[in-house]
């Protein structure tokens, strides 16, 4: 059944597009026309297929994969259960996660994210070797021990969450799915297009391409949450420069600030202490 099926399409591939003899006289092979569709059909989705939506928190237009923010939620509260677990549990310091919750319950009260119908929630892992912290869609937060012992201050713990607040109401996660799909559709039809099975190195070009543009955008994306949790952080009376002192930890734990972030998901922590640091001017400048 299905091999009789395979030799259907096969027949029908070049009753449509014709073999690649047939098809000279057009200029154009059934490869490099299934590419073309692949292509365009990217596109139509990403045009037609996702939600647009203008962000409060950042003023940007955005193209959005999950609708609504309770898709998000349900995403990241499904996510949850395995990222702690991955991280061998939640932290058994008790006043450890007393204080990120409570650190976090300043942040949301004193902020417009308290308006979202986004559902935070706050944990310390357990991770005593992996200096991170990050979000899931819909307002589940994390940060392992590895990073909040080496922490100084609840006003650097301000940065870290706050930082992470930023993701969750800039939808960036919601953001990146649809631009991932995009640029690995883009990436799939050039590919077609330019292989003629031996010579695979235009797919191998797209993909790069792809990969560096996706990078491209998460950096974009860390940018927007440090000046978000610059932000946040004023507006629940935490010091911002308290940030500065964060990229500085990660700055010691990757070995320098100075590294290239050409395929890099994140800026590297000297051009980020350098962008937190004009928007803790532009902030204060606004207030005044």
């Amino acid at each position: 059944m299905i091999s009789t099926h395979r030799r259907l399409l096969n027949l029908n591939q070049k009753h449509v597009f014709g073999d690649d003899r047939n098809s000279r006289g057009l200029g154009l092979s059934p490869r490099v026309i299934m590419g073309l569709l692949i292509m365009a059909g990217t596109l139509l989705y990403y045009q037609f297929g996702t939600t647009s939506y203008h962000n409060e928190f950042t003023g940007r237009d955005q193209k959005l994969s999950l609708a609504t923010p309770q898709e998000e939620i349900a995403m990241g509260l499904e996510s949850a259960p395995q990222m702690i677990r991955q991280s061998g549990g939640l932290s058994r310091d008790a006043a450890g996660r007393a204080m990120v919750d409570r650190v976090g319950a300043r942040l949301i009260a004193s902020t417009a994210a308290r308006e979202t119908p986004y559902q935070f929630q706050f944990h310390l892992l357990a991770d005593t070797q992996t200096v991170n912290a990050f979000a899931l869609p819909g307002g589940q937060i994390f940060i392992t021990e590895a990073l909040f012992r080496r922490l100084k201050s609840e006003d650097q713990l301000a940065g870290v969450l706050g930082h992470e607040m930023g993701h969750v109401v800039g939808r960036h996660s919601n953001e990146q799915m649809a631009n991932s799909q995009k640029w690995s559709g883009l990436a799939q039809g050039f590919g077609i297009m330019t292989s003629d099975g031996r010579n695979n190195s235009g797919a191998y070009l797209a993909n790069f391409v792809a990969q560096w543009r996706v990078m491209s955008f998460s950096r974009e994306d860390e940018s927007e949450s440090d000046a978000l949790g610059v932000r946040f952080m004023m507006q629940a009376g935490y010091n911002p420069e308290a940030l500065i002192g964060v990229m500085e930890i990660l700055a010691q734990v990757s070995g320098g600030g100075g590294r290239s972030e050409f395929m890099s998901s994140h800026p590297s922590p000297d051009n980020r202490m350098e962008h937190i640091r004009a928007v803790i001017a532009q902030e204060r400048a606004a207030r005044r």
